[in-house]
């Protein structure tokens, strides 16, 4: 009995997602070619390998909030949605 309790715990700790997390703020610039974007607090996000993601008509001065996956200690994993806020 005790195996399994362990082979649950073990199984269940292996199948934990990544840890979801989202930056938000107002886009400064955003280099179309290059897929770099600049927000308003100096971060600067490579979007290359989520181009897709990125909303038709990013410009200069909307409110977006990215989420992205985060990948521990080596900062930020994936980028899995862009969103530009109404205004």
């Amino acid at each position: 009995m005790r195996l399994i309790s362990a082979l649950a715990l073990l199984g269940s700790t292996l199948a934990t997602p990544a840890l979801a997390d989202t930056a938000g703020g107002t886009v400064v610039a955003y280099d179309r070619v290059d897929h770099v974007l600049v927000l308003d607090d100096k971060t600067v996000w490579d979007l290359a390998p989520a181009g897709e993601l990125v909303p038709e008509g990013l410009s200069a001065g909307n409110k977006v909030t990215i989420e992205y996956d985060s990948a521990g200690d080596s900062g930020v994993g994936k980028i899995t949605a862009i969103a530009v806020e109404s205004q």
